[in-house]
Parts: structure tokens; sequence; C-alpha cells
């Protein structure tokens, strides 16, 4: 009897998931891509980390929601067993919880997303319990936020003074308090990361964070060696770029001698066995000709 299509994680099943086997998760982009990675990730992120990865944008402030939607789609057709998260692009939630509403179920019925990931703590807390309250399981993420890298005055890491320990705790539990499943600790420090991951009741999930954490992420790109620049919490699991790069070169090295493509890359005749087989064929015939004696007149 056929097996039938592996059962979807969901968010509460990643809820559960707390103070036990660590989450993993990566972002992906693209159908291929997570294809590959669905059976060994417990939750994929389509993050807005996109607009930088793969379009080529300074920071994630100016990715669109049809943007975070067209992608959503292929990575939920390329994923058949792990929850796929989608990231709120910056200004499609913060408005209101009514406009996050709005926008959040939109992301859930044209994507066939499991859950939507926002960025803030006390301040996005009671959107949090909003979307929560109507069906639509909300990831939070604080610390490092990137949507709002243009009032904290860039990349900055969070927590390396103690002074700021009180409200990032007074984040992680708000969203723990409204509802979140899980949270997203972004570029903290390790002690503040590993305290919080104690306080609350819902798993943190670590990026530049704490090997505390219950579960962790990183961008694809960066731990596979394709990006030209990574922070310092990434470790590079391949270096993917000099492989690629090194195809590419013998790629064009082939083209240009004309080795590429060979005779069993190309299509034959019907009724032919191969095009090179065409060619000698030819060749002999050109060459019988060539030798025949020339017939005279009468």
């Amino acid at each position: 009897m056929p097996l039938g299509p592996p059962k979807r994680i969901t968010a509460p099943d990643i809820a559960a998931r707390k103070g036990g086997e660590p989450i993993v998760s990566l972002t992906a982009y693209h159908a291929h891509t997570a294809r590959l990675l669905d059976e060994h990730m417990d939750f994929l992120l389509v993050g807005d980390s996109l607009g930088m990865v793969m379009h080529g944008y300074d920071s994630t402030v100016p990715v669109p929601l049809e943007l975070m939607i067209m992608h959503g789609q292929a990575v939920v057709r390329g994923a058949k067993r792990a929850l796929v998260v989608v990231d709120m692009p910056f200004g499609s939630y913060e408005e209101s919880p009514s406009q996050a509403f709005r926008n959040a179920a939109r992301v859930m019925k044209e994507t066939g997303c499991g859950a939507i990931k926002l960025e803030g703590g006390v301040r996005m807390s009671e959107t949090i319990r909003f979307l929560s309250e109507r069906g639509i399981p909300v990831m939070a993420h604080i610390g490092l936020t990137p949507q709002s890298i243009n009032s904290m005055g860039g990349f900055k890491t969070q927590g390396r003074e103690r002074a700021e320990w009180e409200a990032i705790e007074a984040d992680a539990k708000a969203v723990a308090e409204a509802g979140a499943f899980a949270v997203v600790l972004e570029g903290m420090a390790e002690l503040l990361a590993a305290r919080i991951t104690k306080q609350i009741p819902i798993p943190t999930i670590g990026i530049g964070a704490s090997a505390e954490c219950d579960g962790q992420i990183l961008v694809l790109e960066d731990m596979l060696g394709l990006s030209p620049w990574v922070p310092k919490f990434v470790k590079e699991f391949a270096n993917l770029a000099g492989a690629i790069e090194g195809a590419v070169e013998t790629y064009a090295k082939e083209v240009r001698a004309r080795s590429f493509p060979a005779p069993q890359h190309t299509y034959a005749m019907k009724g032919e066995k191969s095009a090179g087989k065409d060619t000698e064929r030819a060749q002999r015939s050109t060459s019988q000709a060539t030798k025949r004696p020339k017939m005279t007149g009468s």
C-alpha cells in the first residue's frame, strides 16, 4: 500500500518542543532549495532577508508584501514536511492590529504557509494577541530587529551591557504572554539569550544568540559560503561560491574551445544513432567520391 504524503509540522508542534530536542531551521526562498532542505528542517523561514540575498537591497526595509507572497508560494510548493513561516515585511503590520490581520491573512491564504513572523516585543504584543486569537500563528522576533536598523543606527548587537537587559527581557515575556508560539532572538549577548530561554515558556530560536536556545536558524546562503560577507555568528558549512565559480570557469573554457556541447549532449536525427555518426558517414562518402575515376562520353 503506497504511503501518503508526510505530515506537515505545525506551529503547535514547534511550541511543544520547548526544552526538548533542538529545533533546526534555515531560510528558504524558492522551491528547489526548499525541496533539498525539507527532510532535515523543522521549519523553513521565508525571511525578508531575501531582499538583500536575492534582490540586492541594502536592507530588508524596501521588501514589498507581494515579493514575500511570491517566494512563500514557491517554498510551500517545494517543502512537504517542514513548517513554512513567512516574514511580514516592514510596513505591512505596524500600523494597527487590523492592518496586520488583513495582510497576514492574505499571506496565509495565498501561500499556504503555516505561520507568519513579525518583529517587535512589547510594542507589538497587542498585535500578536490579536492575530493569535484569530487563527494566525505568530513567531515573534526580538533583539536585533533588521527592519528597525534606521532607528537602531545599524545592525548592532543587543544586550552586551546589563543596563539593556530589562527592556529585552520585557519584550520576551510580552510576546510569550501575547500568544506567540516561538520567538527569534537575534544578535544578542549569549548570557542574555540563555537567560531568556530559561525565563519564558515558548521556544527561543537563536541567530547570533546562544547554543542554549531551543533552536537555531541561519540564512542558507550564509552557511553555504555563497555570501560575500557574513556576520561573526555564521559558520560556513561549505564553500559553494568557490565550487560555482570553478564550474562556471570550466564551462566558459569548453564553450570557447567548442568542446561543449559534445555529441552526447546533442540530438541525432530520428533513425540515426548519433550526430557524430552522421558526420563520419558524410566524410566517408565525400572521400569515396573523390577517388572514383572520371567517366568519358562516347
